[in-house]
């Protein structure tokens, strides 16, 4: 629900507002725009709460109109916050005006592998170091990272190079553990609805990135934020990283470009896309990491190794220290014709 103030409101007159949905059991989440100020209720009322806080807000002084959302979810949407969010961490802006490159291995390995990486990030112009601490694998044969190891050399080598960090956190007991050593908290896509995870990211206060499940629909993407917004974290970045395809044969996953426009008509917080995850193959990555910039995103996470064909996890979706450089170059010019900051 929102309540559209008169033009000219008072200050008291909104406050009067905010009290009557207090005193009726709720949260008042005040809208400030550009001459008139709306007050939003957060929280999915039944039809008779919605009817009786109708009657007693409708008549107050100062309220022009009381409309209904349109939307399940509220604090993700842009009804309720109509500016774009920019999520700030170490100094990198991740939000409107600026496309930001995230890069790195998909596992750390080792210190002398995730310093090699993260020198070719950082030379090549990237601000966000990626690399996996704890791998959730299909097979439980498979590699799953150096769990804590992993997380202190991420944090070593972050350090000393001045990136900002990001890995991911898979269960609810661990959000502590790994907020301790990373910048940024991510939840895997195969977590998006693992919603005690989300509510401990979300209590952390960190910032934390969302990637979409690979059969979730857009209302259950931004659902899944809701979870994180609702713990007064304001700071939720949105990823796109492939939904389920129709046809294996080609890629890993079906990169859902059009999210990325559809995301932004209907929330305001800010889009990243995993072209690496999205596609599955190195030689796709480039291609679709200019498309989303051109789509409108405001960043890219991409996978590079220092050795591909040695690498412990999803070294066939991983550039060559060589080919990141290269895309940055491409990236670089593309950001200058779109007025972009890279």
């Amino acid at each position: 629900m929102i309540i559209v103030m008169r033009l000219g409101a008072t200050q008291e007159q909104v406050d009067a507002v905010c009290s009557v949905i207090r005193e009726r059991g709720h949260d008042p989440l005040p809208l400030p725009g550009e001459g008139r100020v709306a007050v939003g209720i957060p929280a999915l009322l039944s039809n008779d709460e919605r009817i009786a806080m109708e009657a007693a807000l409708a008549t107050l002084d100062g309220v022009s109109k009381v409309t209904q959302t349109t939307s399940p979810f509220k604090l993700a949407s842009i009804e309720f916050h109509p500016e774009p969010t920019a999520v700030e961490v170490g100094g990198v802006r991740i939000g409107p005006g600026r496309f930001v490159v995230m890069g790195g291995p998909c596992s750390v390995e080792s210190y002398e592998q995730f310093r090699a990486a993260a020198d070719v990030v950082k030379a090549a112009g990237g601000t966000v170091l990626r690399g996996g601490a704890f791998k959730p694998r299909t097979s439980p044969y498979s590699f799953q990272g150096l769990a804590l190891e992993g997380l202190k050399i991420i944090k070593q080598v972050a350090g000393e190079t001045g990136l900002v960090s990001i890995s991911e956190v898979m269960s609810a007991d661990m959000v502590g553990t790994v907020g301790e050593y990373v910048d940024v908290l991510q939840i895997g896509a195969r977590s998006m609805q693992n919603f005690p995870l989300l509510i401990e990211a979300g209590r952390s206060q960190k910032p934390v990135f969302l990637k979409r499940g690979p059969s979730a629909t857009i209302d259950e993407f931004l659902l899944a934020s809701e979870y994180v917004l609702n713990q007064n974290n304001p700071n939720v970045i949105l990823c796109e990283r492939g939904v389920m395809p129709i046809d294996r044969t080609y890629t890993r996953n079906t990169l859902d470009l059009s999210s990325v426009p559809v995301l932004k008509e209907l929330s305001h917080l800010p889009v990243v896309v995993d072209p690496s995850h999205g596609t599955g193959v190195a030689r796709f990555v480039a291609p679709m990491a200019k498309a989303a910039m051109v789509a409108g995103a405001d960043g890219v996470m991409v996978e590079m190794h220092p050795n591909p064909k040695t690498a412990l996890s999803d070294g066939s979706q991983a550039l060559t220290p060589s080919q990141f450089e290269g895309l940055m170059g491409e990236l670089r010019r593309l950001a200058e014709f779109s007025g972009l900051a890279l």
